[in-house]
């Protein structure tokens, strides 16, 4: 049965075509029965009229508009040949409702005049002589209801599949929206992800580099210094596989690791080591915290934690053999802030924007926007008497 109906959707002209045929079956005997009946022969025209009438109805929905206009024609010529309404005039009823329903604008008010008219005009043309005047208009109001109701069930039927093509047009544009900020938020992420690669190669890797170069300095002279920093270089390149397994784990869409471990993301406690990471790699780093600590958001804990080690990574590449930082931390009531200094030689500030001497890096850029994803501000420039300085104030909840 299903298989049949999808056949019948695909095909209207078909079924359309079959109740021709029907209406053509039913009108011819129709006709014999009233010639048997009155025992007169029928006109000429009539025959022409009802296969024009059964051809309405075979191709109402190919072409609707043109169908209307047949009917009307066929109507007028009933009306001025004299040719007395048939059961295929039911064609008329059809196609009100077919152009009210799927035809155009024009043609459906058109439909519903001509269905408004079609029984007046046909009650005053061949009026019946057994009953009044009253019983004439009562027959004329009884037949031009069902076009008036044919009409208001094709409207109906062109509101509702309006209606329903707006909710699927509206579910498409959504369902496109959706998939876009999806991949906003995929871009976003990404984005993020390669922030914190940075950082974390950035960091890690300088600190590496300072303490091999280190070793291999003072390998013959004091060995006990050497393994020390070998340990540093061991102990750093540990951390910075984790926390880059963690970030490309991210990144493989699609698949899930299972009992994989991921290193939790570093917060403001973890500044302490961060530091003292950094004087082991012979950067001494004045630490003070003012103000008294307490929990926070985990987005501003990661920011500040992001922006002290990027500013001791870029004291390190450009401050100078006998640079010193200081760092500050100070909570607020509403907020924490961060102050990193130092009195290295600095380098141009072009250089500190673009990350790194090869400018390939994020440098200022990327702290800028950590800050902003947090709505916090940061302040950053070259120190009066020479060195670096990054300001940052970071609301405990987001501007909006």
């Amino acid at each position: 049965m299903q298989r049949l109906y999808d056949f019948l959707r695909r095909h209207p002209t078909w079924v359309d075509s079959f109740w021709a045929v029907v209406l053509l079956g039913v009108s011819v005997a129709s006709e014999e029965a009233r010639q048997a009946v009155q025992g007169t022969d029928s006109p000429a025209l009539v025959l022409p009229v009802i296969l024009l009438l059964c051809l309405v109805i075979a191709l109402r929905r190919r072409i609707p508009e043109k169908m209307l206009l047949l009917a009307c024609a066929l109507g007028l010529a009933q009306l001025v040949l004299d040719v007395e309404t048939r059961a295929a005039d039911f064609a008329l009823l059809v196609i009100v409702y077919t152009v009210a329903a799927s035809g155009a604008r024009w043609a459906s008010r058109l439909a519903l005049g001509v269905g408004l008219c079609a029984a007046p005009l046909a009650q005053l043309r061949w009026p019946s002589d057994d009953t009044g005047v009253l019983g004439n208009v009562a027959i004329m109001v009884f037949q031009t209801a069902p076009f008036a109701l044919a009409w208001v069930l094709g409207d109906s039927i062109r509101t509702r599949r309006a209606y329903f093509a707006q909710l699927e047009e509206r579910a498409a544009r959504l369902e496109k929206e959706r998939e876009a900020q999806s991949k906003v938020a995929v871009a976003a992420e990404r984005a993020r992800i390669a922030r914190e690669l940075h950082d974390v190669v950035a960091h890690n890797v300088s600190v590496m580099v300072v303490q091999a170069d280190g070793a291999a300095y003072v390998l013959d002279a004091a060995p006990d210094q050497a393994k020390k920093a070998l340990e540093t270089i061991s102990s750093t390149g540990r951390q910075a596989l984790a926390e880059m397994r963690r970030l490309l784990g991210v990144l493989r869409t699609g698949e899930h690791q299972e009992g994989g471990e991921y290193v939790p993301q570093p917060d403001v406690e973890q500044i302490e080591d961060l530091v003292e990471q950094c004087r082991c790699s012979g950067l001494p780093v004045d630490f003070k915290i003012e103000g008294t600590p307490r929990p926070l958001p985990s987005g501003v804990e990661l920011t500040a934690y992001r922006i002290v080690q990027e500013a001791l990574t870029n004291t390190r590449k450009h401050g100078g053999p006998n640079a010193g930082a200081s760092v500050r931390l100070v909570y607020f009531d509403d907020g924490l802030g961060l102050l990193v200094e130092d009195d290295g030689k600095g380098a141009p500030s072009e250089l500190y924007e673009e990350g790194g001497a090869d400018g390939r890096g994020h440098g200022l850029i990327g702290m800028r926007e950590r800050v902003g994803m947090v709505g916090g501000t940061l302040d950053a420039g070259p120190r009066p008497g020479g060195g670096f300085r990054i300001s940052a104030l970071l609301p405990l909840k987001p501007a909006h």
